[in-house]
């Protein structure tokens, strides 16, 4: 299980990474020791050819043997005033394999030479040029053989690897133990609060406080610190809250019973021929109708219990139309037009049922924002298909929205434009847009008017079942 942890592959890399540079370095190296070795044997037979050289007289052949043998070598060609002579030489078993001239071999030479000596398992006869020590000549030739050469490699090459892997070894370790203490104990010590105070984000004890030495790991646990106070501080806000909502839906559902109560005494009120009482009963009416509808909204709202939207395609038209017809009756008494731009054959996909809250909701803000003014006016309902999707909108001749309203449009309890109104039915509308995974916006709100925009995606139309 090590190589699924940090470390442990961290520990594999660093192995892997040794071990690499040192092949790396391997080569060059086998190849400077194939170039030391004949360059000492190139010197041993300059040694030996001088016992020759000191005498006119011919040495005796077991001498002669005995002084190649030490040289590692079959003969001897020195070359001495631009005179070849052949000092030193004995029966070559075969014929020579090939010539290396020592004396101006590129690197890359060497190395190609070196690795070819390690993959050549045969003995062979070569011939080494090169330059005489101590200036004493032009040139030395030497005939020997492979096997002894690459046997030396082969060691030298062991124990270089060797050496390599214990370096290793020991660089992997000390790594390992760096990066361990550095960065995956920080590491560990993060993830273990995180976890810790996942089990109770309530608990502002379990909050991260921050120790790393490492700049990063440092800038790390003091984001996780913020976000974990920022969070622990909205869970209990959010706690308060839903304590709140309990108790203001609970006021809310007596005091709706009590004002229909109410509503019911004042409905025999209008009856009355007092004229005080006639004047009177429509504005209690209205006062207590703007009561009720603002428990029955809260208590909506606090239900959430907003279903996913029932995908169907229909025609948006006649949706339209049943959205006026509901709204046309206080539109005539405030003499307010309604012109619809809506294709006969435009066919959307979405929950029909959502969808006409949402644009009847918009349409009564609109027809009620047009009635305040007491100036006669038009509400337009237009839409159209696009690649991405669909759009509807929702525009008047209202007076616009008031600078609080644009604030806190799509927020519950802040956003309400007329006076007594709660702010819920936007936000409600936009709830649901985002529930079809589209948009509602706010396109423009001045003194001539306003304009909302709906965006619904045509993606969730590729479900051929579901049409």
């Amino acid at each position: 299980m090590a190589i699924n942890t940090l470390s442990g592959r961290f520990l594999i890399l660093t192995t892997l990474f040794v071990v690499l540079a040192e092949v790396l370095i391997l080569l060059p190296g086998l190849a400077n020791f194939r170039e030391d070795y004949l360059l000492t044997r190139l010197e041993r037979a300059q040694i030996a050819s001088l016992a020759l050289l000191t005498t006119d007289q011919m040495i005796e052949p077991e001498l002669e043997q005995e002084l190649l043998a030490n040289a590692g070598v079959f003969n001897v060609v020195l070359r001495r005033d631009a005179v070849r002579q052949l000092v030193l030489s004995s029966p070559i078993p075969q014929q020579v394999a090939a010539s290396y001239d020592l004396r101006e071999t590129p690197e890359w030479q060497l190395v190609r030479d070196a690795l070819a000596l390690l993959v050549d398992a045969e003995n062979h006869v070569i011939r080494v040029i090169g330059d005489p020590v101590q200036k004493g000549g032009l040139v030395i030739e030497v005939t020997m053989e492979t096997g002894p050469m690459r046997v030396a490699m082969m060691e030298y090459g062991v124990r270089l690897l060797a050496l390599s892997a214990a370096v290793s070894v020991v660089t992997a370790l000390l790594l390992f133990a760096l990066v361990r203490r550095l960065m995956v104990v920080p590491i560990k010590r993060v993830v273990a609060h995180m976890a810790a105070y996942a089990e109770a984000p309530e608990d502002g004890r379990r909050i991260i406080a921050p120790t790393a030495r490492v700049a990063e790991l440092r800038v790390a646990e003091e984001a996780l610190a913020s976000m974990q106070r920022q969070l622990t501080a909205a869970l209990k806000q959010k706690e308060r809250l839903a304590q709140l909502g309990q108790a203001v839906a609970k006021i809310s559902h007596d005091l709706r019973n009590i004002l229909t109560t109410a509503q019911l005494f004042a409905d025999r009120m209008e009856d009355s021929q007092d004229p005080a009482v006639q004047r009177a009963a429509p504005k209690l009416m209205n006062s207590i109708g703007r009561a009720v509808n603002l428990c029955e909204t809260t208590l909506t709202f606090g239900r959430a219990e907003e279903p996913p939207p029932t995908l169907s395609r229909f025609m948006l038209a006649g949706l339209v139309s049943e959205v006026v017809e509901g709204e046309q009756p206080p539109a005539d008494a405030a003499q307010i037009d309604f012109v619809i731009d809506v294709a006969p054959n435009l066919a959307i996909r979405a929950d029909r049922e959502q969808l006409y809250r949402v644009l009847s909701n918009l349409v009564r803000n609109a027809r009620q924002a047009i009635e305040a003014t007491g100036i006669p006016g038009t509400i337009e309902i237009g839409a159209g298909e696009e690649p991405e999707g669909w759009w509807i909108r929702v525009q008047d001749t209202g007076p616009g929205l008031p600078p609080r309203a644009r604030e806190h449009l799509f927020q519950p309890f802040s956003g309400g434009v007329k006076k007594g109104g709660t702010g819920l039915g936007l936000a409600i509308s936009a709830e649901l847009v985002r529930g079809h995974g589209g948009r509602l916006d706010l396109v423009r709100t001045d003194e001539t008017g306003t304009e909302f925009k709906l965006h619904l995606p045509q993606e969730l139309a590729l479900d051929p079942v579901a049409d």
